[in-house]
């Protein structure tokens, strides 16, 4: 921007422009001469003229400078608790960034504050270390004086195992660490309800569709394995031999002596295997369900087992028959065998001969 004025001379001359702090300031009757700015607030190109201003670029870096070098110097005297040196050119660093415009006044801020941060830390770990000490004798010292210790007088309470405490403390005494306590948990933390209130109405019950069950489709029964079905077929088949092979032996027992009543536990277990004994209680109930054997009580109320003969029908028929379930135990198979004295099985394994 030019501006004439009369020198000496009488003769016109053109200003220089100014730079630095000078430059950037200034009056309206200047802004106002030409007629051209209109008076208003500096423009983007006087902001770039700032940005670019070189002694005021100087003028930041060398304080940067003169910060760094400060903080290095005192070192010692800015660790010391008392001081408060580092607070301060921290916040001289903060002024100074407001002006930063280059990569190099903002590296220079980025060393001081490395600076800065290392000798905070460095303060920080000695405050730490000094307020780190805990007196647990003075802190307990203080505790039985809040709780009112009386060290002039002891109870018999307190003497205990030969061992004469100083003092005693008051029946009330840890009520007052309660109370005092309290102070600090007078409020409680909020929470919320994840399903709303307590209070409110639950949902309504959802109706159960009941699925009805469709039988097997003919299609379905021909899927099934073959492989299945001889299995089925075999494990029936292997029934109905042992059934028949236990009748077997019964039919031999009672006929050697049909006046002598054979015990039932002593015809179906097998001293030496409770597996065995198992096998043969399941067996042994289908004689009674197909009516080839029946059960009765003697005269000591004892179970007794016999066949029933061919052509012979039972009074009364089906009719007659009642079902129970015989429990078995390893421990009551070992008193059966002690109490009936088994030695022998009378239903021998099917692998064994006669």
């Amino acid at each position: 921007m030019k501006r004439s004025r009369g020198g000496a001379g009488g003769g016109d001359e053109e200003t220089p422009r100014q730079n630095g702090s000078s430059g950037r300031k200034k009056t309206a009757d200047q802004q106002q001469s030409d007629g051209e700015d209109g008076g208003g607030p500096l423009g983007p190109a006087d902001m770039q003229d700032e940005d670019n201003n070189p002694t005021l670029r100087r003028e930041i870096r060398s304080k940067y400078r003169d910060l760094i070098n400060s903080v290095q110097q005192n070192r010692e005297d800015m660790l010391n608790p008392s001081n408060n040196k580092l607070t301060e050119v921290l916040e001289e660093a903060n002024k100074l960034f407001q002006d930063v415009r280059q990569a190099r006044e903002a590296a220079l801020d980025a060393q001081l504050l490395v600076v800065a941060t290392d000798l905070g830390n460095e303060k920080a770990s000695q405050l730490f270390s000094e307020g780190a000490a805990f007196d647990c004798t003075a802190f307990s010292e203080h505790l039985l004086s809040f709780m009112g210790l009386n060290r002039l007088e002891d109870e018999d309470e307190e003497q205990q195992n030969g061992n004469a405490a100083d003092g005693y403390l008051p029946k009330d005494a840890w009520h007052r660490v309660a109370s005092r306590a309290e102070r600090c948990f007078r409020t409680a933390p909020s929470f919320h309800y994840m399903m709303g209130s307590f209070h409110a109405e639950p949902p309504p019950p959802k109706q159960r569709i009941e699925r009805q069950k469709t039988a097997p489709s003919k299609e379905a029964k021909r899927i099934m394995p073959t492989q299945l079905k001889r299995m089925e077929g075999s494990v029936q088949e292997a029934t109905e031999k042992e059934v028949e092979r236990i009748f077997g032996h019964l039919k031999s027992y009672y006929q050697d002596d049909p006046t002598s009543p054979i015990s039932y536990y002593e015809f179906v277990v097998d001293p030496n295997s409770f597996s065995r004994t198992v096998e043969n209680i399941f067996h042994t109930s289908f004689l009674i369900r197909d009516g080839l054997a029946r059960m009765y009580l003697d005269s000591a109320k004892l179970p007794c087992i016999a066949p029933v003969e061919e052509g012979e029908v039972e009074a009364g028929g089906t009719s007659s028959r009642k079902q129970c379930i015989v429990s078995m135990s390893p421990k009551i198979w070992k008193e059966l065998i002690e109490v009936y004295e088994i030695r022998d099985t009378m239903i021998q394994p099917p692998n064994t001969q006669e």
